[in-house]
């Protein structure tokens, strides 16, 4: 079993900057990849951003060059530092883990708004 645990998130003006946080517990030995994905109202999930086991990322073409990801404390805390924000990012945020037995978790979501 794994826990993760999201923080981070709030209310910021277009052009702004949030950095989340997301700390896994547990079996995190057994975790292999990490990620963040977002849920606007109305609109499905959708993968962000994503950081495999060798520390290889993909991103969303809709956040490239603005979110980065990264990881940290043995691979037990993952971040996305999120810069230059628009209203259309504005969603609850949530971080996932994957097991190398292929299950995966997630955690309970972050709130982001970004509005005016």
């Amino acid at each position: 079993q794994v826990q993760l645990v999201e923080s981070g998130g709030g209310y910021v003006q277009p052009g702004g900057s949030l950095r989340l946080s997301c700390a896994a517990s547990g079996s995190i030995f057994s975790i292999n990849a990490m990620g963040w994905y977002r849920q606007a109202p109305g609109k499905q999930r959708e993968l962000v951003a994503h950081i495999a086991s060798g520390d290889s990322t993909n991103y969303a073409d809709s956040v490239k060059g603005r979110f980065t990801i990264s990881r940290a404390n043995a691979k037990n805390t993952v971040y996305l530092q999120m810069n230059s924000l628009k209203p259309e990012d504005t969603a609850v945020y949530y971080c996932n883990a994957e097991q190398t037995s292929g299950n995966d978790y997630w955690g309970q979501g972050t709130q982001v708004t970004v509005s005016s």
